[in-house]
């Protein structure tokens, strides 16, 4: 997590370059989205799982996150809040920055999905097919005294597509046509990615729409609807809205 943070700092930092923007500007930005990431991810995760984990628990164990518990989604959402917050407080141009970001979230997702491997969390559904993947004794899908049951690398397959939408969207950084058409296109791929990802997830204690839904396909259909929305109303903004 470390590592993606601090990969996708660096890149924002050069990227925002090509658009006169000081790096040092870009840094002074990555305690505030880190801070909103952390309190974003873990207030989701609280409300996604206060039945099945919190209830019964003291109060104190919301602010545990040394024990896991965290949301990606919640910490975009948490991330943009404070990301609109400190640059609205500065007077920055909103879009401007959101775009130099963008391709940056996907590159730290790259390499938070490695860290869910190695951590055993975010895991698939079981498999048969030849790249299933085997937990030690003592993950969920190897309990004590019984077999390993082999799951889908649902890490390895986000990471991958993160990776490569980092690449598409640094490649469309330099050809956007608009502020907040690098991010508007995140959301919107990061919304479909993710959906699709989901499809075998097997770490999910909760599902919705009959069984068939995530939490995160209902918070995807959010996410896309909103790079939708900027995507159709930003373009109408003058080139030097905010």
């Amino acid at each position: 997590m470390a590592a993606g943070f601090l990969a996708g700092l660096w890149t924002a930092s050069r990227r925002g370059l090509r658009d006169g923007i000081n790096p040092e500007s870009i840094m002074d930005l990555g305690p505030i989205i880190l801070l909103g990431a952390m309190v974003g991810a873990r207030t989701l995760y609280v409300i996604s799982y206060w039945n099945e984990v919190f209830a019964k628990e003291p109060l104190y164990e919301i602010f545990m996150i040394q024990h896991g518990g965290l949301v990606f989604y919640g910490g975009l959402i948490g991330a943009s809040l404070a990301f609109i917050g400190y640059t609205r407080w500065k007077n920055l141009p909103l879009w401007k920055y959101a775009d130099v970001f963008a391709p940056s979230i996907a590159l730290g997702h790259f390499f938070g999905r490695i860290g869910c491997l190695m951590n055993g969390c975010c895991y698939g559904a079981p498999t048969a097919l030849p790249w299933g993947i085997e937990y030690p004794v003592g993950h969920e899908t190897h309990p004590v005294g019984q077999p390993a049951t082999a799951v889908h690398p649902t890490q390895i397959y986000e990471s991958a597509l993160n990776l490569a939408l980092y690449v598409s969207l640094a490649w469309l950084y330099r050809r956007k046509k608009f502020p907040g058409h690098v991010f508007a296109t995140y959301l919107i791929c990061y919304a479909i990615i993710r959906s699709f990802v989901e499809v075998f997830r097997g770490d999910y204690p909760v599902h919705y729409l009959g069984g068939i839904a995530t939490p995160a396909h209902l918070v995807s259909v959010g996410i896309l609807a909103a790079g939708l929305c900027l995507f159709w109303k930003l373009p109408r903004v003058t080139p030097a809205g905010r």
